[in-house]
């Protein structure tokens, strides 16, 4: 096969921030300069082109990263604009998965938020370089200079500051471009057009000082800017973005630039940032991935004339077809192409090929290394899946999500929305992988999950908004877990003797607690044979079965470590389904030996109040069981830090409104399950089983 000629130069880039710092307003401006449309559209009127699911035009905000490919500089930019809230950071885990670049963006007046500071980490795990963009720099409060502490204090990066601003707040009118060393000033109040000058002679020396700083920050990455930085020779422009570059790949460091979105200022330098700073497919190291027979990792170069290799990072559910989402990392993908899902052992075809604009669909004929594209017609593909030649089996890394925090029972309304109901479930459920639905054994409730209030809301408006299914919500629930109480070590015998073939298996299990909120974590520690290898599987999902079931409670088991280290087998009546029945055995007994302690979800929380309020919102705090780690304040507005059990957070954003008249925020996020207080404990265990008997 012919060597296939590469493709036009690309980045795959993503926006991310916390809530209402700009986020989609940078992403609008961009898909104007770059000529994607010829008229941008506000978040506030709901008309932004890259929110177009009527949740987000109706609550102005972004719940679905959306993607779509510009071009600047003739270097062809695939961008993901990302969600904001807290309760959809699995889309922005997704996305980063599959990045190559970021540019986050930071609100001039808040700096670094609370959100901010997740999808930094998010980036940081998947070794993803960014850009930061100060947005906002024309708002009352804003500050410059205190973002740039924020990120280096907070996001432990070192900030590049390319740009000094010109003015801030209302005075706002442009920056000092340090690496060019001229100034930039936007022409009247949509700051669409631009004037480049020299420096005044008081800009001079600001520049020099911030310049000078800048090139003492960049030599740490550049031996060539070091050597000329210690012999005071001028840096030119052209070498200080080579350095910047690189200092940017190693992800230590990041260019700051700063600008006003909404009134279109600093945006055509924020695409120049992305191609100057951010690598290209081909910049990365080669791809690791494992052989799915086995596991043995698997090295594979960037390149189209490599095998095909694409991961699903996403899922929209359509009645015509699920589209799937896809960022090829080797080889080519073409329409009618026949590919593997490792997972399922299965092969699928690709129906059709699509890039995405928002909402709409460009049929292409091809895919290549480096692109993400969308795919019809690959059966039952999953968020993680990987598709590849099926000559050539290769399995990419997949991606964990965090386990829902709550849930409530959820009842259609009528007889004929209980027919839709199911099928829309199942359509939301496979779209996103935070999203559970079950049905509760003894109550026969139907029960939907989620990372919080907001997010089982908008799937509500969801079923009824877009598939026609009203439905009746009970009140939220907290997605309690079980734990043993102590170690404890059992023996478990499962042994059935009728006509024929019997069923013998004995096995002994060491529980304790584990390191993991999640899996099981399972060890084999048998010598001798008394349990032949073949078992040890078997005995593990056994387990499994009865964590996930939950026992009276149905509240599942966490941190949970089993040992299997001694048994015994039968050459004619051992099996695994017999094997399988000893480890449900064992965990019961573990149970019925050790106790359980109940353990909820604890959420890190940040609450942001002005001075004159923080008395009211700390008591308010304190008397919610929260533990509180840290007061901080550079401003009038204290900042709080601390653990909080969910159970507690239902409905608190009305009770921070009303306590700082409406000046209040906070944000929340997942941080671990801890034990419950013993007299909260057997309330929740009274109410539960009162529900599971009224059922």
């Amino acid at each position: 096969m012919a060597q296939r000629e590469p493709g036009p130069p690309r980045r795959n880039v993503g926006v991310m921030a916390h809530i209402d710092a700009g986020k989609t307003t940078v992403s609008e401006r961009i898909l104007f300069y770059t000529g994607r449309i010829r008229k941008t559209g506000e978040v506030h009127d709901g008309a932004a082109t890259m929110d177009y699911m009527d949740e987000e035009r109706r609550r102005g905000i972004t719940i679905k990263s959306a993607a779509t490919t510009v071009k600047w500089r003739d270097v062809e930019i695939n961008l993901i604009d990302t969600p904001g809230h807290v309760d959809f950071t699995a889309e922005v885990e997704r996305s980063l998965r599959v990045l190559d670049g970021a540019v986050a963006v930071f609100c001039a007046v808040a700096g670094v938020q609370a959100q901010s500071e997740t999808v930094w980490r998010q980036a940081s795990r998947y070794g993803v370089p960014r850009i930061c963009f100060v947005n906002k720099m024309d708002r009352t409060g804003a500050d410059f200079d205190r973002v740039l502490r924020m990120v280096r204090d907070r996001l432990a990066v070192v900030p590049l500051p390319l740009q000094s601003p010109l003015g801030q707040e209302s005075a706002f009118r442009g920056f000092l471009d340090l690496v060019e060393e001229r100034a930039v000033e936007f022409m009247e109040q949509d700051g669409r057009e631009f004037t480049v000058r020299p420096f005044t002679p008081d800009e001079a020396l600001r520049a020099a000082e911030a310049r000078h700083e800048l090139i003492d920050a960049v030599s740490q990455f550049s031996d060539e800017v070091l050597e000329q930085y210690l012999s005071e020779q001028p840096i030119a422009p052209g070498l200080l973005r080579t350095a910047i570059r690189q200092a940017t790949l190693t992800g230590r460091a990041a260019p700051i630039l700063c600008g006003a979105a909404l009134r279109n200022k600093g945006i055509q330098q924020v695409l120049d940032a992305i191609v100057d700073y951010l690598p290209a497919p081909e910049d990365l190291p080669t791809v690791s991935a494992t052989d799915p027979a086995d596991g043995t990792p698997v090295q594979i170069a960037r390149s189209a004339s490599s095998p095909p290799s694409a991961l699903a990072f996403k899922t929209i559910a359509d009645p015509n077809g699920d589209l799937t989402f896809l960022r090829v990392y080797t080889g080519v993908l073409r329409k009618g192409q026949l590919l593997l899902n490792p997972r399922t052992g299965r092969r699928v075809r690709i129906g059709r090929l699509v890039k995405m604009h928002a909402r709409h669909r460009q049929p292409v004929e091809e895919a290549v290394a480096g692109d993400i594209a969308a795919a019809l017609g690959l059966g039952d593909a999953l968020t993680g899946d990987t598709l590849c030649d099926p000559e050539h089996p290769v399995a990419l890394g997949a991606m964990s999500f965090p386990e829902a925090v709550i849930s409530m029972s959820l009842t259609p309304a009528s007889r004929a929305d209980r027919d839709k109901l199911s099928d829309a479930l199942a359509r939301l459920t496979r779209e996103d992988p935070t999203f559970r639905t079950y049905t509760d054994d003894e109550t026969q409730e139907l029960l939907i999950a989620g990372m919080g209030e907001l997010h089982l809301d908008i799937v509500r408006s969801r079923l009824e908004g877009e598939y026609g299914v009203s439905t009746i919500a009970g009140p939220p629930r907290v997605a309690y877990r079980q734990a043993l109480r102590r170690p404890v070590e059992v023996e478990a015998r499962h042994v059935k003797q009728s006509g024929g073939h019997g069923q013998f298996a004995v096995v002994k299990v060491r529980f304790e607690t584990g390191t993991t909120d999640r899996q099981l974590e399972f060890e084999s520690a048998v010598v001798g044979g008394s349990v032949p290898r073949e078992y040890h599987r078997s005995v593990a999902a056994g387990i499994e079965d009865v964590m996930k079931l939950g026992g009276d409670l149905r509240f599942p088991f966490v941190n949970l470590k089993a040992t299997l280290y001694d048994g015994q087998f039968h050459e004619v009546d051992s099996s695994d389904l017999a094997f399988r029945e000893a480890g449900r055995i064992s965990l019961r007994k573990a149970i019925e030996t050790a106790g359980t302690r109940l353990l909820e979800p604890r959420l890190q929380f940040l609450v942001e109040a002005p001075q004159e309020f923080l008395g009211d919102v700390l008591g308010d705090l304190q008397s919610r069981r929260s533990e509180i780690r840290s007061l901080f304040s550079e401003n009038p507005v204290k900042e709080i830090r601390g653990l909080v059990p969910v159970a507690e957070m239902f409905s608190y954003s009305t009770v921070l409104r009303s306590l700082t008249q409406g000046r209040g925020t906070f944000h929340t996020e997942h941080a671990e399950y801890a034990p419950v207080p013993e007299r909260i404990a057997e309330e929740v265990v009274r109410e539960t089983l009162a529900r599971r008997r009224k059922g």
